[in-house]
């Protein structure tokens, strides 16, 4: 059995930019970290060789890969012309909570699946062909910046050049700095699940009008601005720069917020918040504020949410165990 563990993402500013119809125009950046929330992937072969079996939310055993009812399950195992298998997933965090979860599961199947075949793939090139799953192949309406955190792991600042390349550049902030930051998150899930899919299709479609191209444009601003800060050792602008994000992201597409959630951001601003943001497409998933520590037990006795506890990751997709060598 090859076990591998792949980890969820929050991201703090520039969401969007890293969408092909803005970076090949003006190009696009990220400021993101990883978290010790994790997609598990494992695999062995099936008694069964005739047999594929997947198990994830559902169970499937097919005799013909092209069978797979689960779209990036099937497109990878034809890719790779892997079948005769079982295969779990499993994961710290359910999906459609904006944590970047079906890239850290694509990621990390493609990790698993190299490994199987005791074959070494890079980084970089991990996150290329999970881009090239979810975006050419299967056509979703998403960017680039969820599969480079979850192959590189850690705090990093994430470029989308015009000519279709990526950079990450690992943010470098002391030690005393990144303690703060960590003290000073404090993450609540709305119980609100959402479709990234639809919500990104339609900012996608917004990207053609001038109000929101000059929206990401101020993003990718704000994260560079965020990175200075970190750089510099300097977190008193962070919440705000935070907040100003979250207003501009929330022009970007009808979905991206509710009134219940907007409920929630304005009563963490008026106990203790600086600033905060949803995570990942919007609609619902997780509320992110930056708050002093010693103003959070107000505000989760405001909220009336749990804080779900988190810490800083900076391994990426990794193995966590190899079995008896079995591959030819």
């Amino acid at each position: 059995m090859i076990i591998t563990k792949t980890p969820f993402r929050i991201s703090f500013a520039g969401g969007g930019s890293d969408m092909a119809d803005f970076y090949r125009e003006h190009g696009g950046c990220v400021l993101s970290t990883t978290i010790n929330r994790y997609m598990y992937l494992n695999i062995h072969p099936y008694f069964n060789e005739r047999e594929t079996v997947l198990k994830y939310s559902q169970t499937e055993i097919v005799g013909d890969i092209n069978e797979i009812n689960h779209s990036i399950f099937r497109c990878v195992l034809n890719d790779k012309k892997i079948s005769g298998v079982e295969i779990g997933s499993t994961a710290d965090v359910p999906s459609g909570t904006g944590l970047g979860s079906s890239s850290s599961f694509t990621v990390g199947l493609l990790h698993t699946l190299y490994c199987y075949k005791g074959k070494y793939v890079s980084k970089a090139d991990l996150a290329r062909e999970a881009c090239s799953v979810e975006i050419e192949k299967l056509g979703n309406p998403i960017g680039k910046q969820d599969q480079y955190a979850a192959a590189f792991g850690g705090l990093n600042f994430i470029s989308f050049h015009q000519d279709d390349t990526v950079s990450v550049e690992p943010v470098i902030a002391g030690a005393g700095t990144m303690e703060e930051l960590q003290e000073n998150l404090v993450m609540f899930y709305t119980g609100i699940t959402h479709d990234a899919n639809q919500i990104l299709a339609e900012q996608k479609h917004n990207l053609v009008k001038s109000d929101k191209t000059e929206n990401l444009k101020q993003m990718c601003r704000l994260a560079r601005e965020m990175k200075h800060s970190l750089e510099t050792n300097t977190l008193s602008d962070f919440g705000a720069i935070l907040d100003e994000g979250w207003q501009r992201k929330r022009e970007m597409a009808g979905g991206i917020t509710s009134s219940r959630i907007d409920e929630l951001y304005q009563t963490a601003m008026e106990n203790g918040a600086l600033g905060g943001k949803l995570l990942g497409a919007g609609g619902g998933g997780f509320l992110l504020f930056y708050c002093p520590k010693e103003k959070q037990a107000l505000l989760t006795n405001r909220l009336r949410l749990k804080p779900f506890p988190f810490s800083f990751e900076h391994d990426g997709s990794s193995i966590v165990y190899i079995g008896d060598k079995y591959w030819d």
